[in-house]
């Protein structure tokens, strides 16, 4: 059980890095004059931001779920 936990921990975390990097990717590519001028490309971007940022909190939580129940288990 222990062994399931932790590998379902690690594949989690790197969910959280995976959903970071890409929220970061969409932030990076929102040009200063696209929000400025309100472009349509923003909008899409910013939509991705937002994807990204919730699954990466998603993905936090779940991991912070199983680190307890790692630790309920082994206590």
């Amino acid at each position: 059980m222990n062994v399931l936990l932790v590998i379902l921990i690690v594949g989690l975390s790197l969910m959280v890095v995976v959903s970071l990097v890409r929220g970061v990717v969409a932030f990076l590519q929102t040009t200063k004059v696209d929000l400025e001028n309100g472009g349509t490309n923003s909008a899409e971007l910013q939509m991705r931001q937002n994807k990204a940022m919730m699954s990466r909190i998603k993905y936090q939580a779940l991991a912070i779920v199983a680190v307890l129940v790692l630790l309920a288990i082994n206590s």
